[in-house]
């Protein structure tokens, strides 16, 4: 097999089109699959459409996420109400989270919100990540947490308010006895800030349930080790542009 062309840096100017923001999306939805990250039909990841309004792209109700395709993703407004014709519902109350989010944070171009084992876990536990390796102090700072008010829904609109005062300007969040929630300016981040937020609290999981006394890095090296990793508009895009490869090698339909 012939090596792939390398990848070329993303202009952090460009704004998608629409089907650029669809083919990313319908990727995410796949591997998020992929990597187990998958409750039913239940969750969403979300990504706000360019142009005026607010309008923004969503799983239909009901699908799988291995099923997702670009072209069955379906457009709503701040409401979670669709805006285009759909032969399938869209869950409107499963929207509250993303509406929040992106509505209260210009920068939250893509909201993913996941139930994973390893997420409700952590989720469970009182207190945040613990920094137990390098991959885990990327994170020292970056994660928020919201006390959880019962299911989200649109019956109590003022949590929306809490959430994202609770979150702030940061990428992540743990929602208490509920999962995880990450923000990103692209498709690409989002993802990446999911991955391996989610990698973490498996990480941390399995640490604990070793039984031996936990090591503690001291809060200098934790922010030492945080600085050292890269930030800025491009973040998650070269692991993104290998992902998009293997889907495009594995499961090229994502793209219909």
């Amino acid at each position: 097999m012939p090596l792939p062309p390398p990848p070329i840096r993303p202009d952090p100017t460009h704004v998608p089109t629409e089907r650029e923001l669809r083919e990313d999306l319908a990727a995410a939805y796949r591997l998020i699959a992929h990597f187990g990250m998958t409750d039913l039909v239940f969750t969403h990841l979300s990504a706000r459409l360019p142009g005026e309004g607010h309008r923004f792209l969503v799983n239909p109700y009901g699908m799988l996420f291995e099923e997702i395709t670009a072209s069955s993703l379906v457009v709503v407004d701040a409401e979670g109400a669709p805006r285009q014709e759909t032969a399938w519902p869209v869950n409107p109350a499963g929207f509250v989270i993303h509406s929040a989010v992106h509505m209260g944070r210009a920068d939250a171009h893509c909201v993913m919100h996941t139930h994973t084992l390893a997420g409700m876990a952590v989720a469970a536990q009182d207190g945040l990540l613990l920094p137990l390796n390098q991959m885990m102090m990327e994170f020292e700072g970056r994660v928020a947490l919201h006390d959880y008010e019962g299911v989200a829904a649109d019956d109590n609109l003022s949590e929306r308010d809490r959430l994202v005062l609770d979150l702030g300007d940061r990428p992540c969040m743990i929602l208490r006895h509920h999962g995880l929630l990450t923000v990103g300016a692209s498709v690409a981040e989002a993802f990446y800030w999911m991955y391996y937020l989610e990698q973490a609290c498996r990480i941390q999981l399995a640490a604990q349930a070793s039984g031996a006394r936990l090591a503690i890095p001291s809060h200098e090296v934790v922010l030492r080790t945080r600085a050292q990793f890269s930030t800025g508009p491009t973040k998650g895009w070269l692991p993104w542009q290998a992902l998009r490869r293997k889907l495009d090698r594995e499961q090229p339909d994502y793209r219909d």
